[in-house]
């Protein structure tokens, strides 16, 4: 099996769980803080949607994102949920239509990739970590799936189950 191959199954499955975290909640759930200093589920959302573009199109310029609400875009670094706490109020169904979007164009990307770009040096604050393209996407995918982990702190203190 090809690398694009184990990368579309990876980001797809962990978009399919992030699906299923998000269910059976209404906007309003998407705003508690289940624990002091976590972030809103909404605040979460927003961040794997604007960090994702972020990291796929400086490392895959050929990839073809949508363009973001501003709201949205601020949240591509990793530490602004103090100054938007909130992830701007946007709605479950907007959030949950942005990372399907943004999901569909990284796996559209990862299709279109070579082996070469998959083998290239990545750029960004990420290299130190993933210094090879294949090693960003698979971060990329983990980074929905470490988010989902804080997603079911939340569903707990709702009195939800951990996955529907």
């Amino acid at each position: 099996m090809r690398p694009q191959e184990v990368l579309k199954k990876s980001l797809a499955s962990t978009q399919w769980l992030l699906g299923g975290y998000l269910a059976d909640l209404a906007d309003a759930d998407l705003q508690i803080v289940p624990v002091p200093g976590m972030n809103t589920i909404a605040w979460q959302l927003g961040h794997l949607i604007a960090s994702e573009k972020a990291l796929v199109s400086s490392n895959l310029p050929h990839a073809q994102f949508p363009p973001l609400p501003p709201v949205v875009e601020r949240l591509a670094k990793g530490n602004s949920a103090k100054e938007y706490p909130q992830g701007g109020d946007l709605p479950k169904s907007q959030l949950l239509d942005l990372f399907n979007k943004v999901r569909s164009a990284t796996i559209a990307a990862v299709e279109a990739a070579s082996d070469t770009d998959l083998e290239k040096a990545t750029v960004g604050p990420l290299a130190p970590i993933a210094p090879k393209v294949v090693d960003l996407l698979l971060v990329v995918s983990n980074h929905t799936m470490m988010h989902g982990g804080q997603f079911t702190a939340a569903r707990r203190a709702l009195g939800k189950p951990t996955f529907v």
